[in-house]
């Protein structure tokens, strides 16, 4: 995976039928000189037709559209454009919504009502770290687990390394590429590379997988 450059103007799309919500929104990000809104959408279609012609780096994706809604969409945006980060915006908080959005692909989840700040350093964060959980992906994510240990697989089955099982836990505990490749005395590269290959023996589809992995598994303690 290619680092971010973080001296770049992250470029946002956002898409939301409301009108009034994506002014609110593009008001907010116009004093942050480090972000740009390059596009609007009013539902999914128009929005996947959009990045036919544009590359955002972020994508505030709403839930709620006519034509196609944002879990409709979210699966197309993973499947053409794995690179692109989506945060999901919506007025609704329920822990098995957010944990389906997250498994399926979202990089963060974020209420409507949250503040313009919050709004920015989750798109920061996703464009530099990949994900930016909060106390309501946390609990969502760990409510889903509960729901569902008795479906989790044996540890042994995914047939972890020594050193794979040891940077998939520094990698729940946050750390950056770079500090797990300085504690592991290994490149960054390879760090990216055990992560992908993390991916593929656990079946995970995004880090926030490999957490619930980790958490399943006891590789790292629930909360």
């Amino acid at each position: 995976m290619k680092k971010p450059d973080t001296d770049h103007t992250i470029k946002v799309i956002i898409a939301d039928d409301h009108t009034l919500f994506r002014a609110g929104v593009k008001s907010a990000l116009s004093v942050k000189k480090d972000v740009e809104l390059i596009a609007e959408a009013d539902n999914g279609m128009q929005l996947l037709n959009l990045l036919k012609h544009m590359e955002p780096d972020v994508i505030l994706l709403d839930i709620h559209m006519p034509i196609m809604d944002g879990i409709a969409a979210l699966p197309e945006i993973r499947k053409l454009y794995p690179q692109i980060k989506v945060i999901i915006l919506s007025m609704h908080n329920d822990h098995s919504m957010i944990s389906k959005l997250m498994e399926i692909g979202a990089n963060s989840y974020l209420t409507k009502n949250s503040d313009s700040e919050n709004i920015y350093m989750a798109i920061k964060t996703c464009y530099e770290q990949e994900f930016y959980f909060n106390e309501l992906t946390n609990k969502a994510l760990l409510s889903g687990l509960r729901t569902r240990r008795t479906e989790a697989a044996a540890p042994q089955e995914a047939n972890l390394t020594e050193k794979e099982t040891a940077i998939l836990k520094m990698m729940c505990e946050e750390k950056t590429t770079k500090e797990i490749a300085d504690l592991v005395d290994i490149s960054p590269r390879t760090v990216e590379a055990i992560r992908d290959k993390l991916k593929t023996k656990t079946g995970a589809r995004s880090m926030a997988g490999l957490v619930m992995y980790a958490v399943k598994n006891g590789i790292i303690e629930q909360p």
